[in-house]
Formats: structure tokens, sequence, C-alpha cells
């Protein structure tokens, strides 16, 4: 069987588009059917895209796309030698592509037949329960620079955007851990002088430049960094965490005031309550205000329904009695 890329397509458009458009034409609920069938199919398109993409199997996606178009050229300009040599290739391609593919393929079916069927198709964890994590990391990151005395300059953006201070440093886009974050701090490196910038649940830079708090009330022992703490916590309502470089002490910034000399678990109850707690209850709260503002209308409108009926009984009655 020959796939022939080079087919007329005045007959393919006559005897399949538009008698496709005649049966909707015929039968309106198909169409319905139709957007259901396109949307299925371009988001598991999307998703093996997102699988593939960065792997080898990439670059030999876009060879194969290349092929094609060769084949369907050929076709089209009646090249019928390098047209059939093409069309060989791309019925052997069917086996090439099972081979090519095996290691994606693979994991693709594993994924399918196990419970990570939701971060197959890119449905990840809730943000709540992301971010938590990302400050059980954090945490964990600040206790073994404690332990250490390496100073540490950690920046978690909340609501208020701090895009002037991310662009100042070295972007990163990585995921949080607590092995890159003790990393970027070791003495001696690239990125440990400044500030690593948290934001939407990854470090989005290193190295940051950060605003200096010049207050006569801050302690003249105070290092810069928790001089830079106070500084983008009073410019902004990011949570900071801070390990002293002398002490090994860590320290939370939070509205232009420190939190010192912190453990480990109250550290952690901390960041919990003021990046997951506050943000997601409140989230939360306002859905439920959201809903219970709708139900309140819905209620009023009922009634105001009720009322209109009882009146026009009332004219009723009147009339029949006139």
């Amino acid at each position: 069987m020959v796939i022939n890329l080079g087919m007329n397509w005045e007959n393919f458009y006559r005897d399949n588009i538009v008698e496709y458009i005649k049966t909707l034409q015929e039968n309106p609920f198909e169409l319905v059917t139709l957007i259901i069938d396109l949307a299925i199919v371009m988001f598991l398109v999307y998703c093996f895209f997102k699988v593939v993409k960065g792997s080898r199997a990439w670059q030999l996606i876009k060879g194969i796309a290349l092929l094609v178009i060769a084949t369907w050229v050929s076709g089209l300009f009646n090249l019928k030698i390098l047209n059939w040599i093409l069309t060989g290739i791309m019925n052997l391609g069917v086996i090439a592509i099972i081979v090519i593919f095996q290691p994606e393929l693979r994991r693709g079916l594993e994924q399918l037949g196990t419970n990570k069927l939701t971060k197959f198709f890119g449905i990840d964890k809730d943000l709540s329960t992301k971010t938590k994590e990302d400050i059980y990391k954090i945490v964990i990151a600040a206790t073994e620079l404690s332990k250490a005395k390496t100073g540490a300059l950690i920046v978690i953006e909340r609501d208020i955007k701090i895009q002037d201070i991310i662009s100042s440093g070295i972007p990163m886009d990585a995921e949080v851990s607590p092995q890159l974050l003790v990393n970027i701090f070791e003495p001696k490196t690239p990125l440990h002088d400044g500030a690593v910038v948290i934001s939407g649940n990854k470090i989005a830079a290193a190295a940051c430049v950060l605003p200096l708090a010049n207050d006569k009330d801050i302690a003249k022992e105070l290092g810069t960094r928790h001089r830079a703490a106070i500084g983008i916590s009073k410019e902004s309502d990011s949570i900071v965490v801070v390990v002293s470089e002398e002490t090994g002490k860590i320290t939370v910034a939070k509205d232009g005031t420190l939190i010192a000399d912190l453990r480990e678990d109250v550290l952690k109850k901390i960041l919990i309550s003021n990046v997951v707690t506050k943000r997601f209850a409140s989230d939360k709260k306002d859905r439920k205000d959201t809903l219970k503002k709708l139900k309140e209308k819905r209620k009023e409108s009922s009634e105001e329904i009720k009322q209109a009926k009882k009146e026009d009984e009332k004219d009723k009655e009147n009339n029949i009695e006139k």
C-alpha cells in the first residue's frame, strides 16, 4: 500500500469536506460531536508534544515533518521518481517511528496504566499542596545552611510582584529543591552573593539585588543581608528567610520587621501560615462570600416572583368580582 500525498485535492474536497458539510446541515447535532472530537485530538497532540519536547524525539519529529512536506510537494509537482522513493520511506517510517519512539511510548503507556495519569496529561498537584511542599524544601535548605553557617537570603514572592528585583539577578526558572538552594549559596560560587527569589513555585532568579533599609531604628550589628531583607519586606508583601553567616541563626523578615533565631519547626509554621494558609484561606473565603451573595440574590428574586404572582392572582379575583 502506497501513501499518495500528491492526491487530487479537488476530488478530496468534493468527496469528503463538501459531503461532511452537507451531513452537518442535515444533522446539526453532529457539530457538537465534531467540536468535542477536535478538542480531544488537539489535547492529545498537545500532551504528546509536551512529553517529547526537549528529548531526542523532538529533533526526530521535526525531521519527519520535513519528510512529509517533501513527499507532498513531490506529488503536487508530479516528481514521480522522488515521490516514489519518499512514499516508500513513509511506508517503512511507521515501523521506524515505533522503534525510534520506543522509550517515550513505553513511558506513556506505563503512566496510563498507573495512578500517574494526571501527571501524563499535565494535571499537576493543586497549587496549595505544591506551595506547601516548596515551603518544606525551603525549610530543609535553610536548616542545612544554618548548620554550616553559610549565609543565605531567600525571598518568597506573594501577591505583590517583584519583577524588577527578579530582573536584577540571573534567571533560573528551576524547580524548588533543597539541594539547589544549598548549592546556590555555597561560598565562592558565582551565584552565592545576592538573593534567591522564589516566584510562582519556581526559583525565578539568583544573585538578585535587594533594596537596603536605611531606618535609624535598625540595630547597627545587623548585616547587609538583614537590611536587604527588611528593605524588600517593606516595599512588598514578600516573606524573606535570612541565614546569618556569623551565627548561623535563621531570621524571617515580614512587613519590615524581623523574627529572629528561629528553630526549624517554628520557621515551618511561620512560612506555612503566611505563604499558604492566609493566601488560600482568603481565596476560599472570597469564593464562599461570592456564592453566598449569589444565593441571596436568587432568594430575593424568587421572593419577588412569588410576590408578583400573588398580586396577579388578587387582580384577577378583583376583576371577577366586578
